[in-house]
């Protein structure tokens, strides 16, 4: 499982006021002769043409209400359009140990300035005293962001379900209004292209972009359970997409109001215990009539599980999915899967280490100076 930092105080934890949830109410005027047509239509060329100005500039102090809180990390002040900005989350040590790979990996491959953004909520307090130093040391920012649940939602208790339900239910309130494009990486996943080419990627009008899963790894035909049933009859011949990695256009997304469309839905399914086994993954399956989805290149995500092993060489990113047949594992399938698995743990450890002995020093001379003056101080006397 690998050694874990544990730092002193020397960092202070002060956490921001959470966020009232607030409405927003407008009265609209519908155009003669168009009173049928449905104002928040995914298809609507004018609202492609003519929203990126005048409404939604008038409301932008307005819906920075919504954002979620957020502790900023380095103080760069990078024009937010020359960053390539990155979202994940993790709960428990293991898949903090994963996601500050998956870190490293981004920024070894990535030559544009990024950002990281994590979700506050479940991130331990080792990850959150760490993570400035390690900004420190390759150079990136980052800022911790929260969003109260709506008391209107339903509620899931499961850690898990609460985590899948903040992947993909409060994309267009968690991020400023200055952010127009996100991409969103699981922690166990390790990256080998730059992401910007990624950010870039020409989504064709739709929100959001998603890899589909693999077909090509044959014996795992009786777990692709979209083939069949429901799933087959709904998607109607489209492809089911994996959540491990998703960009998100935020200008598009908040155009057409796919946050609230999904909310909605997921209000409606998730009475059922049946339905949204895999929220973060079904819901947007789901809604893919009503919020397009983008099929990324199948070379973008690459999984064991689902990917046949020659499609390894060319992928751009890996994810340690877990595997119903093999039940390995993820430290495991990492080190044999990924050659620089494990070198970039050893780093990681490396930094670790220099940061533990950089505080015990620092305590270590901040004991002399208290002792000094209470040398000082008695002879005085």
């Amino acid at each position: 499982m690998g050694s874990t930092l544990e730092i002193s105080s020397n960092v202070q934890k002060q956490d921001q006021k959470k966020n009232e949830n607030s409405s927003l109410q407008m009265s609209l005027n519908k155009k003669e002769g168009r009173e049928s047509e449905s104002l928040l239509s995914a298809q609507e060329e004018e609202d492609k043409e003519n929203v990126e100005g005048g409404i939604w500039d008038s409301l932008q102090s307005s819906f920075a209400s919504f954002t979620g809180t957020g502790d900023k990390g380095t103080l760069s002040q990078v024009d937010e359009k020359e960053t390539l900005n990155i979202f994940s989350l993790a709960s428990g040590h293991l898949y903090e140990r994963l996601l500050r790979l998956m870190m490293l990996s981004v920024l070894k491959n990535t030559q544009s300035k990024v950002k990281f953004w994590f979700l506050k909520n479940h991130l331990s307090p080792t990850f959150k005293e760490f993570i400035p130093y390690m900004a420190e040391e390759y150079g990136f920012d980052f800022e911790l962001v929260q969003y109260k649940w709506p008391r209107w939602l339903n509620q899931q208790t499961e850690k898990q379900r609460i985590i899948w339900a903040y992947k993909i239910l409060f994309l267009d309130v968690l991020f400023p209004l200055s952010v127009k494009k996100i991409i969103f990486v699981d922690a166990d996943q390790i990256v080998r292209a730059d992401l910007q080419e990624l950010a870039d990627f020409d989504l064709k009008g739709a929100p959001y972009g998603y890899t589909p899963f693999c077909d090509s790894r044959k014996e795992m035909d009786g777990f692709r359970f979209w083939k069949s049933g429901y799933w087959a009859s709904h998607l109607a011949g489209r492809k089911y997409h994996i959540s491990a990695l998703y960009v998100v256009d935020l200008v598009k997304f908040r155009k057409i109001a796919a946050g609230d469309r999904l909310r909605g839905q997921y209000q409606s399914l998730s009475q059922d215990p049946n339905s949204l086994s895999n929220l973060d993954q079904d819901l947007p399956n789901n809604m893919i009539h009503q919020v397009a989805i983008r099929s990324l290149p199948q070379e973008w995500l690459w999984c064991e599980t689902w990917c046949s092993d020659s499609e390894l060489a060319k992928a751009k990113t890996i994810d340690l999915c877990n595997n119903p047949l093999t039940k390995e594992p993820k430290l495991h399938a990492a080190v044999r899967i990924l050659p620089e698995w494990t070198v970039y743990d050893n780093e990681i450890k490396q930094l670790q280490q220099r940061v533990l002995r950089k505080l015990e020093e620092e305590e270590d001379e901040e004991d002399d100076l208290n002792l000094n003056k209470a040398k000082d101080d008695h002879e005085e006397l």
